[in-house]
């Protein structure tokens, strides 16, 4: 594939997603925040730019000169991300990748889908796909991602203790919505692949066991103490419904079932 990519932010997804593009691009271009970070991304043969976007550069044309773009950074500025997409409108970028979240959903009895009418919700980053989606300079697609694990995010080590006090699993009767970060690469590379573009997805794994159930099982996996339960209890939770991303990518989960996760051997 002769084609450049840009990749705004370098941590535990975009480094990764950068890693696992080389082989298909030209160009991968990258950007962090830290000057200190730059070195790392250089040694591991990508392009790196320090960035961010609440004070955009001088060079941020030279970063945004590719055929793709994936956005994947914690900022939720709507003013910001407002003046990069009016830096991404005179880019040759023509393609875009949101990295969102399925914290953008209301709990409901229902399970969560991309056609749900969130209009009335003042959620910054519904605005930010908004924004992006409804730009004609560029196509968006818009990944919704639901809990991140995996590599160094280990869910076992999530609510134990530390020296203060130990954390409590809130609503420990909830059920979870997860993905891997094995998932998130695998999907990330097959919107690009197959040219998904103008599309919403929710990229979460097949199953929903209870907070209680998974994160206990985790936490002793590594020998940590069984965490503490909140008793807590509410009528209705959030599930998210991963079915449109399936059928639009053919795709079938990595780790399908959050409880069949080894604990040692799928984290760093």
């Amino acid at each position: 594939m002769q084609q450049s990519i840009s990749i705004l932010g370098s941590g535990w997804l975009g480094f990764p997603v950068a890693k696992k593009l080389l082989a298909e691009f030209s160009s991968v271009k990258i950007s962090t925040r830290s000057a200190d970070k730059l070195s790392l991304l250089a040694a591991a043969g990508l392009h790196p730019f320090q960035i961010d976007i609440e004070n955009l550069p001088d060079n941020i044309q030279d970063f945004l000169h590719s055929d793709i773009l994936i956005i994947n950074i914690t900022s939720k500025n709507i003013a910001a991300f407002t003046n990069l997409i009016a830096e991404i409108e005179i880019s040759r970028v023509k393609q875009v990748l949101f990295i969102s979240s399925t914290s953008v959903y209301p709990e409901q009895e229902s399970p969560c889908k991309e056609s749900d009418n969130l209009q009335q919700s003042s959620h910054p980053l519904l605005i930010i796909e908004s924004l992006l989606q409804n730009n004609s300079h560029f196509q968006t697609t818009i990944l919704r991602c639901a809990g991140l694990i995996g590599g160094k995010r280990h869910p076992g080590r999530f609510f134990a203790a530390n020296k203060q006090a130990a954390k409590v699993i809130a609503f420990p009767k909830a059920p979870v919505n997860l993905i891997h970060l094995d998932d998130c690469l695998a999907i990330i590379a097959l919107i690009i692949k197959k040219e998904c573009w103008g599309e919403t997805l929710n990229g979460c794994a097949d199953t929903h066991p209870s907070k209680e159930a998974f994160y206990t099982y985790n936490a002793l996996a590594l020998g940590l103490d069984r965490p503490q339960l909140s008793p807590q209890s509410k009528a209705v939770y959030k599930v998210i419904c991963n079915e449109k991303l399936k059928r639009l990518l053919d795709y079938q989960f990595i780790h399908s079932d959050l409880m069949r996760i080894d604990p040692c051997k799928n984290y760093d």
